[in-house]
């Protein structure tokens, strides 16, 4: 399954960039629709019964494997990922129209279709991300590639709301406008943006096409050794990341900490050190390997949850581990257990998340590069799904202190998998 390479080979650097580039634009959407329309719509006097509807229009996000054949089979990349933006872009500028009107079933209309636009722009950038990356550049650019996406989420969403407090709803959404439309024009001028596919653009082993084409693309995902056990890996290497992440919030708030506590230290501070953690996972899986970079980063990430155990422990609420002094504030700042496991934990989720996502491309095939990591997806937002919802009932009956630490032990069924795991990412590398 040899391709012929591209006469244009952009250098690892500007593929970084493009990487950086194509995640900042996937992560707008996904966080104006998550963060800034609900926060919108409680403004407006949505009852909170219609405003759950955002969630079920996001479910584009997990279904989005529905459609990845056509992306596969049809077109470039920069095909698919324009007319994505373009419709992103359209959305927003309807919204800024419509900011002093009644909230209607248009207005839904409107937001579902921003997110299957938003679900085929990830459908191509994945896919582009696949075709440009080698197996040894995949865990530095998945490091870029979180901090560019979380970047882009939280300008969407904490960042919009903070605007438009400022200059109003309308000119809010036209700004975000501008900047997508700036990111359309970015891709369909500069080169390293649509370059063609490994090979034959659209080729397919003896012309599959159609159910053909979706049985030969899963026919190749299962000639991987120990295909079910990479099945279950997926489902369950972020099992007890999801597990704890669930019952952060809450947690804050029961220990009677204030928003805005919650606000500065597991929002601004927390989504720096994500970053922070996918930019030094993604440098140490490619400086040592994706496979060994999924069990040191793993593990980090999962001792990382004993930090939000020891906040949890009697007396550790406001236990004052030490005090700093800031500028502009007249009194030393106290720093409590809960503040240091939030950045813990912040920064080994960067570390595991930079080593996992470049695993999960690795194992992808170029041709199929939109079905087989949309497949991926699924499984470990499936899973991600089914541990969060069981950590509400984990934390009721257990309390905060033992579910913390059962979510640290429900990390560690992954590992087992780890004899099976490492051969096969080790043979995609070269490393045997």
């Amino acid at each position: 399954m040899e391709n012929a390479p591209s006469p244009y080979q952009p250098s690892f650097r500007l593929k970084l960039l493009v990487v950086g580039v194509l995640y900042f634009a996937e992560g707008v959407p996904y966080g104006f629709v998550v963060t800034t329309l609900s926060f919108f719509l409680r403004g407006q006097g949505v009852p909170l019964e219609q405003i759950g509807i955002l969630s079920l229009l996001g479910l584009a996000w997990s279904f989005k494997i529905l459609w990845s054949p056509l992306a596969d089979r049809y077109g470039s990349r920069a095909a698919w990922l324009v007319p994505s933006q373009v419709i992103i872009v359209l959305c927003l500028a309807i919204f800024s129209l419509r900011t002093g009107q009644p909230i209607g079933w248009v207005f839904f209309v409107l937001v579902g279709l921003m997110c299957l636009a938003s679900a085929t722009q990830d459908l191509a950038v994945d896919a582009y991300t696949i075709d440009l990356l080698e197996p040894k550049e995949l865990g530095l650019a998945n490091g870029v590639r979180n901090g560019a996406y979380r970047v882009g989420a939280l300008s969407a969403g904490s960042g919009l709301l903070i605007i438009s407090d400022w200059v109003g709803w309308q000119p809010a959404f036209v700004a975000l406008g501008v900047v997508m439309t700036a990111l359309v024009v970015t891709v369909l001028v500069f080169r390293p943006f649509h370059l063609p596919r490994p090979g034959e653009a659209g080729r397919h082993p003896a012309g599959e096409k159609g159910l053909a084409m979706i049985k030969e693309a899963f026919k190749i995902l299962k000639r991987h050794p120990y295909f079910p056990a990479i099945i279950v890996f997926a489902l369950t290497f972020k099992a007890g990341d999801a597990l704890m992440a669930s019952m952060v919030s809450p947690f804050w708030k029961d220990q009677g900490f204030s928003g805005s506590e919650f606000g500065v230290v597991s929002g601004i501070l927390g989504a720096g050190a994500t970053i922070l953690g996918g930019v030094l996972g993604g440098w140490a899986t490619s400086r040592w390997g994706i496979g060994r970079g999924l069990w040191t980063m793993g593990l980090l990430q999962a001792v990382s949850n004993l930090g939000y155990w020891a906040a949890a422990l009697p007396g550790m609420t406001r236990y004052a581990v030490f005090t700093i002094s800031l500028p502009f504030l007249s009194h030393p700042v106290a720093v409590y257990p809960i503040y240091l496991a939030s950045q813990g934990e912040s920064i080994s989720s960067g570390m595991g998340s930079a080593a996992f996502m470049a695993y999960l491309m690795a194992l992808c095939d170029k041709r199929f590069s939109a079905m087989h990591y949309a497949f991926f997806a699924m499984l470990f937002s499936f899973g991600a799904r089914i541990f969060g919802y069981l950590g509400g009932w984990g934390a009721a009956y257990f309390g905060y202190a033992n579910f913390f630490f059962l979510s640290f032990l429900a990390a560690l069924p992954a590992f087992a998998l780890l004899p099976w795991i490492l051969p096969v990412i080790n043979r995609i590398e070269g490393r045997e």
